[in-house]
């Protein structure tokens, strides 16, 4: 059910601007008015488990979003918005925040970093700079805080013990006085958070934080769950992810798809890289029994490709959230210390070297995903980088517009490579379909085919 038009207030973002950014406002069009009717309505559709990007894309055909002028600031106009946004004819606040957040970031990447070519998007520095940025205006950097953000990832599609799992964990978290971050979404990005707020309840600490940290091409079948209370939007998947490691104080990683699967190759690369062996980065690979057999297939696969030295990086801790949270607090400690040593910042990770090819956004054509090098001469983070493009490509063809559609008029990604890597794979992606963590409904059909 949806509603003919509303029209809504900032009381938070964007309430103060100047002349020139309420016209830049009003005048946005073509791809980028698009982009941001998208993310709209998956703020709107904020709780929906719903995937499917074709079904989405029926849902939201009637929706529009209109920016207008009033003598004191601006207002949206929306059209046809679902129901599910309100509550006795009123928006839900935490919506209408991440309503603006959305406005806020978009257009604020596309006019002051895209198109004003203030850094160079092909230099590994300026991207860092540029990403800097991007947080800052988003207020997601917080100088004066503690060293306790832990980022949280894992699938958005998963069984009910493990959603449970992720709440029990972050709820030792929570009890810590432990913020949490995650991708923003359902399943083990909503249960770290849940699980936090009566954490931090019951210690009575009442400004927790709950980051969600998206792009533009997830955050349409991945809606922002409703414990988010700091929504960020960044340009894309490789910007999210480094924004995640830049935040990070600790990254705990849940059992999940091939997205989880392209975090943690993502940051085990830019762990592996030689200027960064000595830099303390806590990191916990964890999971209830039920998953211990998948959670040892994930890790079985990190060795085979990446070597022992790759699962030094982390902790791999099975059915014990308290062994979870302990890790993470005396890890964050550690961090703590390394930054005032170095005299690093608490609330950036500037120290921390990420290579171009993990800063360089992969555009997962046929042609492009069948030309990834995947073999034991490349070095361990390089290889890494690689192994972490074919997931990312994955995720593209599961749940991204453009994958999809690629999909359905090509067929099926070919990822080619060592025989060893392929079969190591094929296995982890067999037990990823079997334990329907591909999507959240339905019948799953491959969108890639491994040809070992």
């Amino acid at each position: 059910m949806t509603r003919n038009i509303e029209v809504i207030h900032p009381k938070t973002h964007l309430r103060v601007l100047s002349r020139y950014e309420i016209q830049q406002l009003k005048n946005f069009s073509g791809p980028t008015h698009e982009l941001v009717r998208r993310c709209c309505y998956a703020v709107l559709s904020a709780g929906s488990q719903n995937d499917d990007y074709l079904d989405l894309e029926n849902e939201f055909r009637d929706f529009n979003i209109e920016v207008t002028q009033e003598e004191r600031g601006i207002v949206l106009k929306l059209t046809s918005p679902p129901d599910s946004a309100f509550v006795d004819d009123e928006i839900i606040r935490g919506v209408r925040e991440q309503l603006f957040a959305v406005l806020r970031d978009v257009l604020y990447a596309q006019d002051s970093i895209i198109d004003a070519h203030r850094f160079d998007l092909n230099n590994g520095e300026d991207i860092t700079n540029a990403i800097f940025h991007l947080l800052r205006n988003a207020d997601a950097l917080k100088p004066e805080s503690v060293s306790n953000l832990i980022i949280c990832w894992g699938g958005h599609s998963i069984p009910r013990h493990e959603y449970q799992y992720t709440k029990d964990v972050g709820y030792q978290l929570g009890l810590r006085g432990l913020d949490i971050g995650t991708g923003c979404g359902p399943g083990a990005m909503k249960g770290p958070m849940k699980g936090a707020t009566i954490g931090h309840a019951k210690q009575h600490l009442c400004d927790g934080r709950y980051i969600g940290i998206t792009e533009p091409g997830i955050i349409a079948t991945e809606a922002p769950n409703p414990i988010v209370n700091e929504l960020v939007i960044l340009p894309d998947i490789e910007k999210r992810l480094e924004a995640f490691v830049r935040l990070a104080h600790g990254i705990v990683i849940f059992p999940g798809g091939p997205g989880t699967a392209e975090e943690i190759l993502y940051l085990l690369g830019v762990l592996s890289h030689p200027a960064n062996q000595t830099i303390p980065f806590p990191l916990v690979i964890t999971g209830p029994e039920q998953s211990r057999e998948y959670l040892n297939d994930i890790d079985q696969f990190i060795g085979d490709t990446l070597g022992p030295e790759a699962q030094k990086r982390y902790q791999l801790i099975i059915d014990d959230p308290a062994a979870v949270a302990i890790a993470m607090k005396q890890g964050t400690e550690k961090v703590r210390e390394y930054r005032r040593l170095i005299e690093d910042a608490y609330f950036y990770n500037w120290s921390l070297t990420i290579a171009e090819k993990f800063q360089t956004p992969f555009d997962p054509t046929h042609d492009n995903m069948a030309a990834i090098e995947l073999s034991y001469d490349l070095p361990q983070h390089q290889l890494a980088a690689n192994l972490r493009q074919v997931f990312s490509g994955i995720v593209a063809g599961n749940v991204k517009a453009t994958g999809i559609k690629r999909v359905e008029k090509y067929g099926p990604y070919k990822i080619h490579g060592d025989p060893k890597i392929l079969k190591g794979m094929d296995k982890l992606l067999s037990a990823m379909v079997h334990h329907g963590r591909m999507k959240i409904q339905g019948e799953y059909t491959p969108c890639y085919e491994v040809v070992i």
